[in-house]
Parts: C-alpha cells; structure tokens; sequence
C-alpha cells in the first residue's frame, strides 16, 4: 500500500530533514540543497514523498492528495479557520520550527493598542501573507472598519505608512521588534506539525509511519540570522509631502541586479544591495523615499496609491492587469533586464507538442484539466482562451514543478533556461510572452510639478543605464 507524504521545502526543510533522519526515514537528497522533488525511503518503500512550498501542504493534503504532510501549524490554522470543514487532522506537535504569529505595528508616533484599534474612526489597515488569519482577527477585536493586504511577503515593511499594523510571523516577540515593529498581541503559537487527510485518517494503516516518529527529540533550532536592525531601533519614518516620490524596490534574488542599475543610473542608496535587509533604505536624492517589498505585490500597492513608482517583472503587472483591466498600473519602462519566458508546461508523457495538439488531445475530457501556478489571472485566461475545456486553476506559492504529473496536469511558469524544467521530465508546449524587469507608475493624478519632475528624472536615468535611449 502506497503511502503520500508532503513535505515542506524553506524554512522547515532543515529541521524537518534532521528529525526524519533520526526517525530512521533515511530520505535520499532532502538536505537544504535540495534539486528533486520526489524522495524515497529505504526504510518505507512504501512511502510517496514529495516537497513543496510549505503554504501549498494543508491544501494538497485537505484534497486528498497526499495521506500526510508536515507544515507549520500556522498554515493549517490560515486555511482552517475559512474552511472550517476541511479533511485536514492535525496529529501531531513534532516540536520545532517554533514561532508567533504575531499582530504588530510601527512604534513611531502613536503606537495603536488593542483598545484603539477597536475604537478607530477610520479604517484599519493589516499588511499579512495570512489574509484569513488577519480577517478572523479584526472580527474578534471587533474592529468598526477594516481593510486586509493581502501580501506575498514583506508585511514588516507596510506600517505605518501604507499599513496601521502587519500580522507576521517571527520565531519570537523579540524577532518581531528586530523589525522595528511593537508587538501587539501574539494570536497564534506555532510549531511543525504532523497532519492527514480525514479519509486516510480513518480507513488506512499509517500506523508503520506514524509509530516510527514517536519519541524522537526535535532538532536543535538553527542560529539565528543576520536581523534586519539592532535590537530596540526605530526606522525612521517616511516624511512626504505632494512632491515626495515614494519608491518600491523589489526583495530577494532580484535585489543585487536592481542596486547595480540603480548605481549606474546614479541614485545612491544605503542599506539596499546585496545582502541588504534594510526594508527602508535611504536615498541621497531629496524628495525621495523608498521601501523594499515583494515584487509580486507592487502592481496592486501601486494601484492603491501606496507607491508613485516601482520596480517589479512584467509577468507580475500582466497577472494584475489581466483581473483588472481598469487599473491605473502602466509600464513606464522596460528595464530589458531580469529576462524570462513565461510557458506552458506539461509532463514529457504527454503525446502533445504545442497547445493545438493538446487540445485536441482534451477533446471529450469529462474530468476538469488541472492548471498549476502562481500567476493564477495568467492561467486562467490562457485556459480559457485557449479553449482547454473544463478547467481548475490550482493556486501555488512556489516550486511548481512539484506538482506534475500526480497533482496537475498543466504548468504555466516562468523559465529562463528551461534547464530545471527539463530536469524534472517536463516540456514546454507554448510561449505565452517574454518578461523582463520594468518601471510601473500610475496614470492617476495629477501630480505637483516637483513630484512629476522627479518621476520624470529617475525615470531618464534609469533608462540611460539600462542601455536605453
């Protein structure tokens, strides 16, 4: 009898690697260099493991796709507390990964309390990746008025300026106040939890997996990295006027390729380069402020007015136009940089080449057609004008090539090589478009003519370093 387990890539891959080590798993290549998605066991030939973004766990084993899975209670408790009925059980408290998800906000100014925030006039604005757990809060502080941002990441950067509070999680209260944040309230504690689905639960043996996890120590927590600020500091607050443009600059692996543009191009920033983790850097240009997010999320906070300008991928404003085709969000340069094809992708064992033979291929399917990824607007027109039948767009948080052939059917991705595509015996069938790094702004308006001269100005410069006219 086969047995599927989900497990987490991140940050629990170490420690969860650790503990089934010393449970005896002997699980061949899940170290922190991990490069296949599918383990085995020696010890369980049985066992079916797979690796993905944590997020996507509870999902894949609440649908019955996997038996087991082990994931950070706080993303079993993000998709419980909407989906009250879920198939989801939760085991077992494996003891590591410990953390707080915690409501926190700016200590500048007049630091919000709890009683404050239920008694506000005006909205109350929460930056979190945990959008249900965020929603489930304001309800219980019984807060008059409030808006959710949903983010991908990044909610330590948001207040005060675009957010009242942030609801984040951090190993611990003192994380949170590395951030320069004031904790607030701690609603939920959390650790790696062991779950199941309720079926596999009730009507298989697990017990030969489930017996080999009892009474083994939890890993030592790993050392703590580099904090984003000391201890007790406060970021120093924006200060805007009409005329102040106010900057996002993107986070992770495309942050050294933006401070090297942004050095060309002649704006000087400290604290943002490579290693940098400051969410606020500082610019000698007067009459400029900036901030370090996720680029996933600058179209929709540029929408928002949050942000004048931004740097982001043109895969990521083409997903926020194509569900808001009306938004103020327009590319005002292409940065030519950051290139990458978005595709259509499938299992090499599919008899299909190109999306025509596909569909062909699709012609009488009862069963929906499954399609992965994380630009789920993109998907979703692709499927539907490329008449693909009846289809499920399946939302992912990253590695999602894990997902074919068991868990989908279809792929859209960004690549690129094609190299890690190939690795993973799949296939491009179609080039949806080409993206690269670009410069968004709003047609919103209008703005001082300080605020557009500056716009305009940074906007030259950065064309001038990107090779442009």
């Amino acid at each position: 009898m086969t047995i599927r387990i989900a497990l987490p890539k991140g940050r629990l891959l170490a420690e969860t690697a650790a503990f089934l080590q010393a449970a005896g798993w002997d699980l061949e290549g899940y170290t922190p260099s991990l490069r296949n998605y599918r383990l085995r066991s020696r010890r369980f030939p049985e066992l079916r493991a797979k690796t993905f973004h944590e997020r996507d766990i509870p999902i894949q084993v609440a649908v019955g796709h996997y038996d087991l899975g082990i994931c950070g209670l706080d993303w079993v408790e993000e998709l419980s507390v909407r989906y009250t009925n879920r198939d989801i059980v939760k085991l077992r408290n494996l003891g590591f990964g410990k953390g707080i998800v915690c409501l926190a906000a700016s200590p500048a100014g007049d630091t919000p309390t709890l009683d404050s925030l239920a008694t506000a006039g005006g909205t109350v604005r929460i930056a979190t990746e945990y959008p249900n757990l965020a929603e489930y809060l304001a309800l219980r502080l019984r807060l008059r008025r409030f808006g959710i941002f949903a983010l991908w990441g990044s909610a330590e950067a948001y207040p005060p300026e675009n957010a009242t509070a942030a609801l984040l999680s951090r190993p611990g209260e003192d994380d949170v106040r590395r951030e320069g944040l004031v904790p607030l309230m701690a609603l939920l504690r959390h650790s790696a939890f062991l779950v199941a689905n309720r079926q596999s639960w009730e009507h298989r043996d697990l017990s030969p997996i489930l017996d080999s996890l009892e009474g083994i120590t939890p890993p030592a927590a790993p050392a703590a990295g580099t904090t984003p600020q000391p201890a007790g500091s406060v970021p120093a607050v924006w200060q805007v006027d009409e005329d102040t443009v106010r900057l996002a600059l993107p986070d992770g692996h495309q942050q050294k390729h933006t401070a090297a543009l942004l050095e060309k191009a002649g704006i000087h920033l400290e604290g943002y380069g490579d290693g940098a983790i400051n969410r606020r850097p500082s610019s000698d240009i007067a009459g400029l402020v900036v901030k370090v997010v996720r680029p996933q999320d600058m179209p929709l906070q540029v929408a928002n007015s949050n942000f004048d300008l931004a740097i982001t991928g043109r895969d990521w404003l083409s997903d926020h136009l194509t569900v808001f085709p009306g938004s103020p969000v327009l590319q005002l340069l292409d940065l030519r940089s950051a290139r990458v094809r978005m595709v259509a992708v499938v299992s090499q064992d599919v008899p299909a080449d190109d999306i025509f033979s596909l569909r062909q291929l699709l012609s009488g399917r009862e069963v929906p057609y499954r399609v992965a990824s994380e630009y789920v607007n993109i998907a979703d027109r692709y499927a539907r004008e490329n008449r693909l039948g009846r289809y499920r767009i399946i939302p992912t948080w990253g590695a999602t090539e894990a997902f074919l052939p068991e868990d989908a059917d279809m792929l859209i991705e960004n690549t690129e090589t094609g190299r890690t595509i190939k690795r993973h015996n799949l296939k491009i069938i179609d080039t949806l478009f080409e993206s690269t790094g670009c410069v968004i702004g709003s047609r919103n308006g209008p703005h001082s003519p300080k605020k557009q001269a500056l716009i305009d100005r940074l906007v030259r410069a950065l064309r001038t370093a990107a090779g442009g006219e």
